[in-house]
Formats: structure tokens, sequence, C-alpha cells
């Protein structure tokens, strides 16, 4: 494979890329709620030469290759944005009051992009690449719905891999940074802590069991997790982000609801925190006269990247790339004097597809901050540079190819 021609093809179709991309972001689209996104998508694919099928409730799946026997390598792109009104200061704004302030517009846009490599060079891929198409990452739901829906399945996906674009970094443009082995991003839980009192005359809470005392009790008792029931490994975080009870402040209301996040890098730690919350908020209520139901909204498994995975698709990238635009974390580490590389705080719901098959996320860096991309994702000013849409959609169809070369 000739990786300098693989970047020359790509670049050929930029600009086409690039109106792809103005259209996806105009038309933000959130969650599984995809109806525009999903038809440009599915008509783009179609005018490849593909036959889309559905996967889901909103995802799309393509298959490469298939004419010679080998082994079946999953390249996802997600698709959704978020509920938040755009800042950002471009000649495409969305037109839909959403936002995609995450650059799931890029992922998808390069996904295109890799189609067209891939049909391209169809003859001469050594089995298959599957092209995941996925809805409604942002909450956490997308990824699993298409794993239940079979998307690992018919043909069976061997490995798998994701790319991320990144605002704001300290890299030039196109830079790839490729995950070492091992968990990168964390597990992530969302919940609700419902607390039911008895309302009454703020002049009279002998009269009634007061809620917000009780929740007050329950948020300091649950940072005791961390000083005292985890160990000093046990990487997590618990927040809650949000308290609602009462109307007036003279009168002691019936309830009080709070929402809040749990990180974690660990499957068992993850299971003891839930657990633990759960014992803990009803135990409190119950020493007050009150009752509380914790309930676990949603969420996702930590993201786990395969050794072997990560090594080969560090080569692959320098090959197209070169030694300067592409990076493992452990390298990135030792060339900041740093011998430990840092996980992500932020989930990813690719999770669920690394906890089936071996796989593997790239971050692509897409904007530096000196060069007006300061803002990070999901910022209502954030901006993503579009030069790295040609390159970004050869990284994706150049490793796979390679990957199914190499394991055959």
């Amino acid at each position: 494979m000739n990786a300098e021609l693989f970047l020359k093809e790509a670049a050929a179709f930029e600009q086409e890329l690039v109106e792809k991309r103005h259209y996806l972001h105009r038309h933000a689209e959130t969650g599984f709620d995809l109806h525009d996104t999903v038809a440009f998508v599915k008509a783009e694919l179609e005018a490849m030469g593909y036959e889309p099928q559905e996967c889901g409730k909103a995802g799309l799946v393509v298959n490469a290759g298939g004419k010679k026997p080998g082994k079946v390598f999953l390249i996802r792109g997600d698709m959704d944005a978020l509920p938040m009104a755009e800042q950002a200061d471009v000649d495409f704004p969305s037109e839909t009051g959403k936002m995609h302030a995450c650059g799931h517009d890029m992922h998808a846009t390069m996904m295109l992009g890799a189609a067209k490599l891939l049909k391209a060079h169809e003859d001469e891929i050594e089995g298959t690449v599957k092209l995941m198409f996925q809805p409604a990452e942002e909450i956490f739901e997308g990824a699993h719905d298409m794993v239940e829906a079979g998307v690992l399945k018919n043909p069976d996906v061997d490995a798998a891999l994701m790319i991320h674009v990144m605002a704001g970094q300290p890299f030039p443009a196109g830079t790839v940074i490729v995950s070492d082995g091992g968990i990168s991003a964390p597990g992530a839980d969302y919940f609700t802590i419902l607390v039911q009192g008895k309302g009454c005359h703020g002049s009279m809470p002998n009269a009634g069991v007061d809620p917000v005392n009780v929740a007050a009790h329950i948020i300091t008792a649950l940072q005791e997790l961390h000083a005292r029931e985890l160990a000093l490994v046990d990487e997590a975080v618990l927040t809650i982000g949000k308290i609602h009870g009462g109307q007036v402040g003279n009168v002691i209301p019936d309830t009080v609801e709070m929402e809040g996040t749990i990180r974690t890098y660990d499957e068992d730690v993850r299971a003891f925190i839930k657990q633990r919350m759960t014992e803990i908020a009803k135990g409190i209520a119950a020493t007050f006269r009150a009752e509380a139901e914790v309930t676990f909204t949603r969420g996702c498994p930590v993201l786990k990247n395969d050794d072997d995975l990560s090594a080969c698709s560090a080569k692959y990238v320098k090959e197209l790339l070169g030694q300067g635009k592409a990076f493992t974390q452990a390298q990135l580490m030792a060339m900041a004097g740093s011998g430990k590389a840092q996980k992500a705080a932020g989930s990813e719901d690719f999770a669920y597809v690394s906890q089936e098959v071996p796989s593997i996320m790239l971050a692509l860096a897409a904007g530096e901050p000196a060069k007006g991309y300061q803002y990070p994702q999901h910022h209502p000013k954030v901006k993503f540079d579009e030069a790295v849409l040609s390159p970004g959609s050869a990284v994706y169809a150049y490793t796979a190819m390679r990957w199914l070369e190499e394991h055959k």
C-alpha cells in the first residue's frame, strides 16, 4: 500500500469534505433523533455505490471489501450533536438550535471520506472494513444500541478503531495521538437521588420531615467514599451537579431531587461506588425518618485499548503521516519529561465496543489555541480546523487496510 497516494487521494476531495461537514454542522441533531443527518449520510453512501443497512434506532452500517478472504476491521464515527445554542464565529452556523460542539460532524465527514477511499481501493482490501455510523454518543446510548442490534456480527468484527477530534490542543492540526494499551477513558454513570420527606410550614419543622436537611447529610456522607472507603489507587470522581427542592423559603418541601455523575477507571470500583451510594442514601434518609431512592439513569463502561492494536496503529499512522505527526501517549509523556501517560477524564461510549473486541482510540488534533482554536469541546464557541478532514479520512481507511493486510 502506498501511504503517500492515500494522502494525495484524500486531499484531492478536501473541498468536497468541507461542504459535507458544513451541511452536517448546519443540521445538527441530538440523541437518536437524527432524521436529516442519517438521510444525508445514507444518500452519500449510496451515491458511492454502498448499500447502507440500518442498525439499531438510528445507526447505519456499510461494508467495504469482502472480495478477498480475511478478517473484519471496524471503524466508527459518531453523528450526534449537543442540545446547546452555538456561539462560534463560523460562516455555516447551526440552524437547529443545537450544536456540534464535540466535533461529531467532523467524525461523520471523515468516515464518508474513508468510505470513498475504501471504495476506490476495494479490490485491494484483504478482508472487510465495516463502517459504523453511530447516533447518541453524547448520551452514552448509541454504541450499546448498535452492539445490541448486531453491529459486531455478520460478519463478525475482529478489531475496531475510533477517532476523536480535539480542539484547543497545543499540537499542529492533523497530529494523531494513539492511545497506549490499557484504559484511556473512564466509565460513566449518571444518577438521581430522590429524597422523600414530609412538607410543612418552616416555622413548625417538628410537624414534618425535612428532605433538605436529609439531602445535605447525604451529600456530605458521599464524600466519605473517597476519604475512607476507596484505596489510594482507586481513581474516581463523584459529583452532584444539580439539587432542586422547594418553592419558597418558609416552607419545608415534600421532596428534594439531586442529580450527578460518577467517573471511574475500574469496573469493580464502579460497581462498589454505586452499591455504597444506594446504601448510604437510604441509610441516612431512614435515620432522619425520610426515604431515599437512588436511580442510575445511563452510563458506559471503561474504554479499553488493546496492546497489539495500539502498537500496530501507531506504526500505520506514522507510515501515513510521518514521525512528526504521529505519537503514542507514552512518547508524548516522555517528551514532556513525565513517566506516566494521563488518562482522559471524559467518557466515551465506544467503550461498549471495546468490551467486546480488541479496540483502539485515536485523538486527532484539530485546532491550536494560537491559531484561533482556543475553546475546548462542549464550549458554545468551539471551532475545529477543517484542514484535518482529508488526512483524518486517510487515517481511518489506511489504518484499517494495513491491519487487515498484516493480520490475514
